[in-house]
C-alpha cells in the first residue's frame, strides 16, 4: 500500500446550512438493540466524470421507481445536467448538499445521549456531520476500482478523526462522509453511520436525499420520516451480547451471472407451479449447499439474514430507523448438504413467509419474553447481509450512479456473507464470503463455482 496514498486536504464538520429543532428524540426497541450501537463503513465508487455524462439511469432497486415517483422528472434531468456541466469539485458539490440535507435529515447533525441507562436517545444538537475531502495519487484502475484486496488502506477512505478534532465517541456519533478524488476523475465516497439511528435502507435514503440537492432539487423526493414513539416497543429485555468464536476466516468473493440467475429462477419457477424467487434467494441458497457440503458440518445447520418489516407494521414512508427482523432458517446438516438449490430456495421462501406472523408475534409481545434477535454464533451458523436493494446503488450526485456501493470490510469473527449488485458494468449479483477457514476453503470455492456461466 506504500506507493499509492491519500492526503486530506480538509476536514471538520459540515452543519445544516438552516435552523433546526433543538430536541432530543426517543429511538425505537430495535435501534437500541446493543449490537447496533456502532458506525457502519462502506465505500461508493463512481467512475470518471467525463465517462458519465449520458443520463442517469432510472432507479434499478425494487420499489424505488414508486417511491421517487413524485420527483418531476423533468426538473430532475435539467437539474442533472446543469450539475454535471459545472466546475465544482465532487466534494465542494457533495458538502454543500450535505448542509441542506441536514435541514430534512437533522438528526444526523445530533450525537446519541444516554440519561436513563438502557434509553439511548438523539439529541439534535446540530454539531454537524464530520466531514473530509480527500485526493489520491492514483487512478481508480491504479488500485484496482477498489476490489479486495484493497490497495488502499481502509482507513484512507472513510473519516477517522482524532478526538481532538471530533470529540463525539464513534458509538454516540451518527455520521460521518468522506469524498476522495483520483486522478482519473472518479471518486469514492466514503461512509459512516450509526446502525442505531438507520438501517441499511434508511442510510441509503439519507445519501440519496444528499445525492438529490446536490443535483439541484429543491427538496429530497423522499421526506423523513422519524416517529420512533409509534414503532412497537415489546416488554422483551434484550438478550445479553452474543459469544464471538474465534475464527480465522477465509475471504472469497462470487460473482454470478444474470444468465446463471435467470436459468434457476426458471427452474424454480417450472418445479413450483409459476412461483417466482429473487436472486437473493437463489445465491444464499447455493451459498448454504456449498458451504455445508465443504465444511462435513455434523449438526443441524443455520442461515440467518434480516429483512425489512415496514410493509408488515405497516410504517410510514420515509421512515429511516431500524426496520429490520431476523429470518431464521435451520436444518440438519445432512439434509442441507443432500438438497438441490432449488429446494434449498423452497426452504428461504418459506422462511421469508413466516417471519411477518413472528415479527408481529414480537411487535404485539406475544414471544412469552423471548428476544427473537438473540443469535448464537458459531461454525454451523452463517449470517447474510443483502446489500442489492437498500439504494445506494441509485445515489447520484450529479455524476451518474455509483459503479459499486457496499461495505468496506466483513466481520472476521463470525461466519457471513454480504450480498450486492455485482459492480457496473458486468450484470449479475456479486456475494463477498468471510464463512470459512483456511481448510475448508478450496473446496467452497470450487463448489461455489460449480455451474456458474
Amino acid at each position: 500500500m506504500g506507493m499509492f496514498t491519500v492526503t486530506k486536504l480538509s476536514e471538520g464538520p459540515v452543519r445544516p446550512s438552516a435552523a433546526t429543532p433543538s430536541e432530543t428524540l426517543p429511538m425505537a426497541w430495535v435501534d437500541r438493540y446493543p449490537t447496533h450501537r456502532g458506525l457502519v463503513e462502506s465505500a461508493h465508487i463512481y467512475r470518471n466524470v467525463a465517462d458519465t455524462l449520458l443520463p442517469a439511469p432510472a432507479p434499478a432497486s425494487e420499489g424505488e421507481a414508486d417511491r421517487y415517483a413524485v420527483a418531476d422528472a423533468a426538473l430532475l434531468q435539467a437539474a442533472t445536467n446543469n450539475n454535471r456541466t459545472n466546475k465544482k469539485s465532487p466534494a465542494a458539490v457533495v458538502r454543500g448538499a450535505l448542509a441542506d440535507a441536514l435541514v430534512h435529515y437533522y438528526p444526523f447533525a445530533g450525537r446519541i445521549v444516554e440519561d436513563v441507562p438502557g434509553r439511548p436517545a438523539v439529541l439534535c444538537s446540530g454539531e454537524g456531520v464530520y466531514f473530509v475531502e480527500a485526493a489520491a495519487n492514483c487512478a481508480l484502475a491504479d488500485v484496482n476500482f477498489l476490489e479486495r484486496p484493497l490497495l488502499l488502506a481502509k482507513d484512507q477512505l472513510v473519516p477517522c478523526p482524532t478526538p481532538e478534532l471530533w470529540p463525539v465517541e464513534p458509538h454516540n456519533t451518527l455520521a460521518m462522509l468522506q469524498v476522495t478524488t483520483f486522478t482519473c476523475g472518479g471518486f469514492v465516497v466514503g461512509l459512516r453511520t450509526n446502525h442505531a439511528v438507520a438501517d441499511g435502507t434508511g442510510a441509503a435514503q439519507f445519501l440519496n436525499a444528499v445525492g438529490d440537492l446536490a443535483r439541484g432539487l429543491p427538496e429530497p423526493r423522499v421526506k423523513p420520516v422519524w416517529a420512533r414513539d409509534r414503532f412497537p416497543d415489546p416488554d422483551i429485555k434484550p438478550g445479553p451480547l452474543p459469544e464471538l468464536p474465534v475464527l480465522a476466516l477465509e475471504y472469497i468473493a462470487f460473482d454470478f451471472p444474470a444468465a446463471y440467475i435467470g436459468k434457476l429462477k426458471s427452474q424454480y419457477a417450472a418445479s413450483t407451479g409459476g412461483k417466482i424467487c429473487s436472486a437473493f434467494d437463489i445465491v444464499i441458497a447455493k451459498l448454504w449447499q456449498c458451504r455445508t457440503r465443504a465444511i462435513d458440518a455434523g449438526a443441524d445447520v443455520r442461515l440467518c439474514f434480516f429483512a425489512s418489516v415496514r410493509h408488515v407494521l405497516k410504517l410510514e414512508p420515509g421512515y429511516y430507523g431500524n426496520a429490520i427482523f431476523p429470518v431464521k432458517v435451520s436444518a440438519p446438516a445432512e439434509k442441507v448438504a443432500g438438497s438441490s438449490v432449488i429446494e434449498l430456495v423452497g426452504m428461504v421462501r418459506d422462511a421469508k413467509r413466516r417471519m411477518a406472523e413472528e415479527c408481529l408475534s414480537w411487535a404485539e409481545d406475544r414471544t412469552g419474553g423471548r428476544d427473537p434477535f438473540q443469535m448464537t454464533f458459531n461454525y454451523e451458523s452463517v449470517y447474510v447481509s443483502d446489500w442489492s436493494k437498500l439504494g445506494f446503488n441509485d445515489v447520484d450526485y450529479g455524476y451518474g450512479a455509483p459503479m459499486s456501493a457496499g461495505p468496506l470490510v466483513n466481520c472476521d469473527l463470525i461466519a457471513s456473507v454480504i450480498v450486492m449488485r455485482a459492480p457496473a458494468p458486468l450484470a449479475g449479483t456479486r456475494l463477498l464470503a468471510s464463512c470459512v477457514t483456511k481448510e475448508h476453503a478450496d473446496d467452497f470455492a470450487r463448489r461455489m463455482r460449480e455451474d456458474l456461466v
